[in-house]
């Protein structure tokens, strides 16, 4: 039996965050791992946006998950339990995604693809003396996808544990994603064992994690079908071409459904189009939402600043569009070109790739030459858009008609956006669980 230690490095916050974005939810993928292995192997997960690692004990095998972004801090905890003498092994989506930009003396193992074809053979590999430096996932099945070790949450250290995946990657290739890289799989879960995750949970209120709910229409409506039984409240990520089958739009109102989280990226159409999003028309934007908002869904409409074709102009135009349109919950980014996309491959031939400290990686900061407005603009508008989206002003002007909506809506925007900082402060003297939990029962209770 090995002593595996997984890791989870903590995220740098953006500008317009805090607290509260790093005490979301948990981390699935290291609770699949330790699934995967607890059976054979003495497991510990250590989180570190919730609290410092523990480097003075000395693990067999450190397993850390990498975003882009966290890379920089990956590097330093590896140096660290590596002298120690413990195998590290890296892995989690910027691995997968641009294996072939990192150094391969940074780290022992590499992990490329689903922890469910790769770990085992590690581990296996590793009591062997056998291990090889880079593994990586077959297509994997349905029956292959493995639950994770929700028991082993601290339900104290976030706002909500009540999150499932459904499936695994997205149908579609978008340039500036990480699914555009050639590693990435689309898989949907099996629905029996979501359920009875579901159940377990035992909430009335379901985070759907999934990069696309609704990437596999026909297992969407199987699953929602079910999910009806259940009575409860859901929200997911879907992609906008879903906002025009209005069958599955019923079906998602029918079965519970509370707010999507859509793609929406840009108003500009050739700014959409340089970027191969096929899924989005923005002629279509506003029947989209007055199909999703007449059967009293709300929305959380993510854009991407940046895109070429993007002005200083384009500011302004979004907002006006997004309080025209009532949209309930707005994300922005600044657009990223990720190591190992379409995207980056395309700047960095260009040349207009502006820094290598993949620290600024994280959708906050211009990391790149934009075409039509400059480094400074891009940033400043970024900050801009988040300060007007949720001003009292536009709060207010962007309040949904459907008064059951309202509380929820209020409570994201004022609590968590608004007031985030206050909100983060007054978690951390009752436990992020119990204002989660308050949360849930004002959104359902107030009308």
């Amino acid at each position: 039996m090995a002593y595996v230690k997984l890791i989870q490095p903590k995220m740098l916050k953006r500008p317009v965050d805090t607290g509260l974005k790093l005490h979301m939810s948990p981390p699935l993928g290291i609770l699949t791992i330790a699934n995967i292995l607890r059976d054979k192997h003495k497991i510990k997960i250590e989180n570190e946006n919730i609290r410092e690692i523990d480097f003075s004990d000395v693990p067999d095998v450190v397993g850390i998950s990498i975003t882009v972004d966290a890379l920089p801090r990956a590097i330093e905890i590896a140096k660290i339990f590596r002298e120690k003498g413990a195998i590290v092994v890296a892995g989690g989506i910027h691995i997968t995604t641009a294996l072939n930009t990192i150094d391969e003396d940074l780290f022992d193992v590499f992990c490329v693809g689903a922890a469910e074809g790769t770990w085992p053979q590690i581990m296996e590999d590793y009591e062997n003396g056998t291990l090889k430096k880079v593994y990586r996932c077959k297509r994997l099945t349905t029956q292959d996808l493995v639950s994770p070790a929700y028991d082993l949450i601290d339900p104290k250290d976030y706002l909500y544990c009540n999150i499932i995946h459904t499936s695994r990657g997205c149908p579609f290739k978008c340039d500036f994603c990480y699914n555009s890289g050639n590693d990435q799989q689309f898989i949907n879960r099996d629905i029996d064992i979501v359920l009875d995750e579901i159940k377990a949970l035992n909430k009335k209120h379901i985070m759907i994690i999934d990069d696309n709910f609704t990437g596999n229409p026909k297992w969407t409506r199987e699953f929602l079908t079910r999910l009806k039984d259940l009575h409860i409240r859901w929200n997911a990520a879907v992609s906008i071409n879903i906002a025009f089958d209005e069958d599955m739009l019923d079906l998602m109102k029918e079965s519970g459904c509370q707010g999507l989280f859509i793609g929406f990226e840009s108003i500009n159409q050739k700014a959409i189009s340089n970027v191969h999003k096929v899924q989005n028309h923005t002629v279509d934007y506003e029947r989209a939402v007055r199909n999703i908002h007449d059967r009293g869904i709300m929305i959380n409409a993510s854009f991407v600043f940046g895109l070429d074709g993007d002005t200083k102009d384009t500011f302004r135009d979004t907002l006006d569009w997004i309080v025209k349109n009532k949209i309930e919950t707005v994300t922005s980014h600044i657009l990223t070109p990720y190591p190992g996309t379409k995207l980056y491959d395309r700047m960095k031939e260009e040349g207009r790739i502006l820094t290598d400290d993949l620290s600024l990686y994280n959708t906050a900061h211009v990391v790149y030459r934009p075409a039509d407005i400059t480094p400074e603009d891009l940033y400043k508008g970024y900050l801009w858009m988040y300060k007007k989206v949720y001003s009292f002003r536009n709060i207010i002007r962007r309040i949904p008609a459907k008064k059951d909506q309202r509380a929820a809506y209020l409570m994201f925007n004022l609590f968590y956006r608004k007031f985030g900082k206050l909100t983060d402060a007054l978690c951390k003297l009752i436990t992020y669980e119990r204002i989660g939990l308050w949360g849930e029962t004002m959104s359902k209770y107030m009308k």
